[in-house]
């Protein structure tokens, strides 16, 4: 609040006081009373008028800093009505009990919305769960009556397997630290684990693969396998017709170690690499190769963002991309 902002505020009652100083020394002036003890008067009045402006801009002033103060050291700003500052005002008590009002309003709507989210998060785990026993069932169907109609049913089961999951992480990303184990996890055995998951896309797809990651990290090994899994679909997914292989390796740098997953595929335009972490950001290839949701590395990026991990890409159309997680350093040593 500043000065020229209060007396605009103030201007009626500045106004109601020039008509009643001038309508006083027409009284005055009428009654026989002389020019200058009228003059008088009306200077009188107005040093009065300017010192109880002063007075009360200052005063006004100090309240509002106050309130701001109190705004500033409060995360959750909707509870400023239950912390203002006391005010001998009746308006500014008439202003705080509505405010305490309306945010008893909200709060009640934001813990009507938590309850809602966590029965609707709970009903997406228990069907994740429940959706888990058939999609295990197909895959041993699959492998113990082998043929191509079999390898064929295993593929597509995989990828309703990964969806699945997807939800699933989806669902929990929001509350990571509820659900995750800090431990000494290998990262090649990770890899491995998930390339395996993988066999039928590169045996089926003719993709080569290369693990080279000889480096311990401190780390959610579940959250990791997932996020990696996320990775490698997409460099499945985007793979060149002839040709295609998939090295995962890690490298030691100043911060930490870096996990790479790095292919030679179709590669992403220059100018969608910033974009490629966004929420339904589907980009050029996710138009022209099949269907995209968008939300696979999205999801990545969340989940690194909880579990501490950097993320980031580089690329070059045409001939391939590397996605990179960042542990940071005092999360790993060598093996």
């Amino acid at each position: 609040m500043n000065i020229l902002s209060f007396l605009r505020d103030k201007l009626l009652l500045y106004l109601l006081h020039l008509s009643c100083m001038m309508a006083l020394a027409v009284f005055l002036l009428a009654t026989g009373y002389s020019a200058d003890g009228c003059l008088l008067v009306l200077i009188c009045w107005f040093l009065v008028l300017c010192i109880w402006t002063v007075c009360e801009y200052h005063r006004r002033k100090r309240y509002f800093s106050r309130m701001e103060a109190v705004l500033a050291q409060i995360d959750q700003r909707f509870l400023l009505g239950e912390l203002m500052p006391f005010s001998d005002r009746l308006e500014d008590r008439l202003y705080r009990e509505m405010i305490r009002q309306s945010n008893r309003s909200v709060i009640e709507r934001i813990h009507a919305a938590e309850e809602q989210k966590n029965d609707y998060r709970a009903y997406i785990e228990g069907w994740v769960h429940e959706i888990k026993a058939p999609i295990t069932s197909i895959a041993l169907m699959c492998e113990n009556h082998k043929s191509e109609v079999t390898r064929s049913i295993s593929r597509e089961n995989g990828k309703i397997e990964n969806y699945v999951d997807r939800t699933l992480y989806y669902a929990r990303s929001d509350e990571v630290y509820k659900d995750y184990i800090i431990e000494e996890t290998n990262l090649a055995d990770v890899a491995a684990e998930v390339v395996a998951r993988n066999k039928y896309y590169f045996i089926q797809d003719g993709v080569q693969a290369e693990i080279d990651c000889p480096d311990d990290v401190r780390t959610d090994r579940k959250w990791i396998a997932f996020i990696l899994n996320q990775i490698l679909q997409n460099s499945l997914k985007y793979r060149r017709e002839t040709g295609a292989m998939i090295r995962i390796y890690t490298q030691r740098r100043a911060k930490g170690i870096c996990l790479a997953v790095e292919d030679n595929g179709i590669g992403i335009r220059q100018e969608e690499i910033p974009r490629i972490f966004e929420k339904n950001f589907t980009g050029t290839n996710g138009r022209t190769h099949g269907r995209s949701t968008g939300m696979g590395l999205y999801l990545c990026a969340k989940l690194c963002g909880k579990l501490g991990i950097g993320i980031g890409a580089e690329s070059q159309e045409h001939v391939g991309t590397k996605i990179m997680l960042e542990f940071p350093a005092g999360t790993f040593h060598m093996r």
